[in-house]
């Protein structure tokens, strides 16, 4: 018997994949908020929306549910990221 081990990471290039810019400020943004949509995330997006608007001066929060907590974002949710300057990702249970 053999045991074979698979290498975890990406094979192509990883430059590809450099993060943007960092924004020097929140202020004026749109922000997209996904959500795996599992119990208890509702609430705490709704408290961290408050303080986008409030205490940072995000001029949107664009909120999106995943329709599988276990997939991908699906094909809508990516389309729409398009448009925001800012994506945060959010789990719960």
């Amino acid at each position: 018997m053999s045991i074979e081990f698979l290498d975890p990471t990406h094979e192509a290039d990883t430059a590809v994949f450099a993060p943007p810019p960092r924004l020097a400020t929140l202020a004026g943004t749109t922000v997209g908020v996904v959500s795996n949509g599992k119990y208890g995330t509702k609430q705490f997006f709704d408290a961290f929306e408050r303080e986008l608007l409030d205490r940072h001066g995000v001029a949107k929060v664009m909120r999106r549910i995943k329709s599988n907590y276990s997939a991908p974002a699906d094909a809508g949710i990516m389309a729409d990221a398009k448009e925001w300057d800012v994506l945060v990702a959010g789990i719960g249970d």
